[in-house]
């Protein structure tokens, strides 16, 4: 069975909070005394505020842009232009105000998201069923208990690949965007995000409904033979591994064992449905003996089930390159990895030094498809990224079909804003460098010395100063009042939706004050 991709902002394990690139960004928490909004105006140092306001939240101050852009704000025509030089501006620190306190109502719709939902869904739904086929009052399920079997797996399957979830893209995308109302574009990239939620719910169901085959069969083995019967509980065992293996307590803290078994037991298990498909269809019970009309396998629904599981689980593993890599390593906490070829905006990449072990997510950073070249942020944090930058490969595997993350359907909106933290950057930047009307918010610690100058280049190259916000906590000696910072962007901009790639308190934080704000978000999803 496919394995769950990751979040774009890759953990390998969930024991560390943050990596090491975000390390110091949650340490400290200050609050800073800061002028009105400021703005790009060429390179004019003079210094005009109105010393009546009150003191606001550091909305615009403190930016932290690379050298050689001296000034760094928002531009908004309509708004009254200030200037303000912010290599200037004095931090004023403060006592750090207490967290608001946010209703057990939001909090509960933020946990009960679109994944939970679907997953609730899918299981109950198919629990009916069960029941139903129990009390004798579900015929089909009588008559086609293998059916109810792969048809769930296979939709678990669908719902990980990489072909099928870009094609979802593409259709919500291009029949979205130019006529729907923001509810049911919100909707769709809800849907688009979540979708995982149907891949757990029908892979746990299949199972559920193999369990109840085998115990069916068991429970009628004076007519049936054997070899059905033993083929029957060797797949059921392997779909429960697979299944059980791929649980959050198992997933989080260990990946790798995880993905070894999820992968490996879960493509013997698709091994052994097969043989437990065709020898229970070729095994007549009224007669007891073996049928040798062929037309009664391929009429079966079971074999076709079977058949588009393996194609689908098959597709990726075909796309599978051995392909060159440049390595750069511009601090000992974060590699940047160089491949050829453009990408469009809101891709991952799974890349791995085996061809068929190990294998880790990361946001592509790219000028567009028609660019010669796309990048991997690669943030220390287990084994796999100390490696890359202890031993940087000359080559490195990777399936060469990419994944779309819920950054790809920022294509739906108009204008919008992408917030992240730490080597987030490497899932947001291509939507901004792709898109002018996608405004950059990247809060980090000493951006330039740990990302080097190939992102710095990306960044300057890329997008004008009046669309984006760096802010080095290192230097302001904190992070900014986040919120502050986005509802003051959201008005100024004019966005329509807000795009967070963040650790899991970064996200929380963001999640839980975008909602009490009433500015709609997408935050990082970590598989449940």
């Amino acid at each position: 069975m496919a394995a769950s991709p990751p979040s774009p902002l890759y953990r390998e394990s969930s024991q560390d909070t943050l990596d090491d690139a975000e390390k110091g960004l949650y340490d400290s928490t200050a609050e800073f005394l800061a002028p009105p909004p400021f703005v790009y105006m060429g390179q004019k140092k003079d210094l005009q505020l109105n010393t009546r306001l009150s003191p606001l939240s550091p909305v615009h101050e403190g930016i932290t842009p690379f050298s050689s852009v001296p000034e760094l704000s928002l531009a908004f025509p309509e708004k009254k232009r200030i200037s303000a030089d912010a290599s200037k501006l004095p931090a004023v620190n403060k006592p750090s105000p207490p967290k608001p306190k946010i209703s057990r109502w939001i909090l509960f719709a933020l946990w009960f998201n679109t994944y939970r939902k679907f997953f609730t869904f899918v299981t109950l739904f198919n629990l009916t069923g069960i029941i139903m086929a129990a009390l004798g009052r579900f015929p089909y399920a009588e008559n086609h208990l293998g059916a109810l079997v792969l048809g769930n797996l296979l939709c678990a399957i669908l719902f990980r690949n990489e072909l099928w979830m870009r094609f979802l893209y593409l259709v919500f995308i291009y029949g979205l965007r130019g006529w729907a109302p923001l509810s049911i574009k919100y909707g769709a990239t809800s849907i688009l995000q979540h979708v995982g939620g149907i891949h757990s719910g029908c892979a746990l169901s299949g199972a559920a409904w193999l369990i109840y085959k085998i115990v069916d069969i068991i429970r009628y083995r004076a007519v049936q033979n054997p070899a059905v019967i033993a083929s029957g509980i060797i797949t059921n065992v392997f779909i429960i591994i697979s299944v059980l293996s791929a649980f959050p307590w198992v997933r989080n803290t260990y990946h790798n064992v995880f993905e070894k078994h999820h992968r490996f037991i879960g493509w013997l298990g698709l091994a052994t449905t097969w043989i437990f498909v065709i020898m229970g269809d070729l095994y007549d019970i009224k007669k007891g003996e073996w049928r040798r009309d062929s037309n009664t396998l391929l009429s079966a629904q079971e074999l076709w089930f079977a058949v588009f599981m393996t194609i689908f689980v098959l597709i990726p593993w075909v796309t599978l390159r051995e392909v060159p890599v440049e390595v750069e390593i511009p601090s000992p906490k974060v590699a940047v990895l160089k491949f050829r070829r453009g990408m469009q905006q809101g891709l991952l990449g799974r890349i791995s030094r085996t061809s068929i072990m190990e294998y880790h997510a990361f946001g592509i950073i790219s000028g567009g498809r028609k660019s010669d070249c796309h990048y991997m942020i690669c943030g220390v944090q287990g084994d796999f990224t100390k490696d890359l930058v202890a031993n940087p490969p000359k080559t490195v595997w990777t399936r060469e079909l990419k994944f779309a993350g819920v950054g790809n359907a920022s294509a739906m909106f108009k204008r919008g804003i992408r917030v992240c933290t730490g080597t987030g950057i490497g899932a947001a930047l291509s939507t901004c460098i792709q898109s002018p009307n996608w405004f950059l918010i990247w809060i980090g610690s000493d951006q330039e010395r740990t990302f080097g100058p190939t992102i710095a280049g990306l960044i300057h190259n890329n997008i004008e100063p009046e669309r984006m916000i760096l802010w080095d906590s290192k230097k302001r000696g904190g992070r900014p009042n986040t919120m502050e910072l986005l509802k003051d962007t959201w008005t100024r901009w004019g966005a329509e939706v807000i795009f967070i790639t963040s650790n899991m308190q970064g996200n929380d934080e963001m999640m839980q004050g975008c909602r009490v704000a009433g500015l709609h978000a997408f935050g990082t999803l970590w598989d449940f």
